[in-house]
């Protein structure tokens, strides 16, 4: 696969969570976008951050691992890190990419990271070109890259392509689901962009961001949403002019 591979690290031990952290990023193409200490932290990381794999410790009290891969999604594979060998079995029934046994040497963690690489290079792009939207006995087939935006309203999501809007009866949980995360960003709780198609981005008094888009449209972001944002357009460190 082209681009860096975004782990989240997930194990209620602080000392190994910050070690496979460590390790993981001293590995070239490997992004730490989360690290999570519990079960309920670390679905809300998969949902915030859809990343290409889960380092998941199984054993945590309350929510344990096994319980938060079943949340990932189809587009993250899981990598178990545990110190108890009674649960490889399950974890392969669940095409866990690899189980890694603690205490781990940097070497057995390069071999997982290179049977995560195969396992993304021969899935190739889990995300399709097209999405079929459906709207009651209408269907409509549009190109991703035609998209700019998603807005959830009501029982549907508004598909804007260009000057043209589609409705389609899904949630945007469901569409966003569908959709390469190093393409499309979460801007706020009832909208998504495409990267692609925004055209300037603008700070305003309130601390949120304002988007405008080539098409036209102008864009609020969510605050809980404004690092997620500044990431993927890739404005960390950049000073922005706030809004007069």
């Amino acid at each position: 696969m082209s681009g860096r591979i975004r782990a989240i690290v997930v194990d209620d031990e602080p000392m190994a969570l910050a070690r496979l952290s460590r390790l993981l990023r001293d590995e070239d193409g490997v992004e730490v976008v989360a690290e999570c200490g519990d079960g309920a932290s670390a679905i809300a990381a998969l949902r915030s951050h859809r990343p290409h794999v889960a380092f998941l410790d199984i054993r945590m009290p309350g929510i344990d691992g096994l319980h938060v891969s079943a949340n990932a999604t189809a587009g993250t594979c899981v990598v178990y890190v545990t110190a108890h060998s009674e649960h490889a079995v399950h974890a392969f029934e669940t095409d866990a990419v690899d189980y890694l046994l603690k205490p781990f040497t940097t070497r057995r963690l390069q071999a997982t990271l290179a049977r995560l690489r195969a396992r993304l290079a021969a899935r190739g792009s889990a995300y399709p070109e097209r999405l079929l939207l459906h709207a009651g006995a209408r269907q409509r087939l549009v190109p991703v890259q035609t998209i700019d935006s998603l807005l959830a309203s009501a029982n549907y999501v508004e598909v804007h392509c260009g000057h043209e809007r589609h409705l389609a009866r899904e949630t945007l949980n469901a569409i966003e689901a569908k959709l390469d995360p190093a393409q499309f960003v979460r801007i706020h709780r009832s909208r998504v962009v495409r990267i692609g198609a925004v055209r300037d981005v603008e700070l305003l008094p309130s601390g949120q961001y304002l988007l405008r888009l080539h098409n036209g449209q102008k864009l609020s972001g969510g605050r809980s949403y404004r690092d997620k944002l500044r990431k993927a357009i890739g404005l960390a460190g950049l000073g922005l002019s706030e809004a007069s």
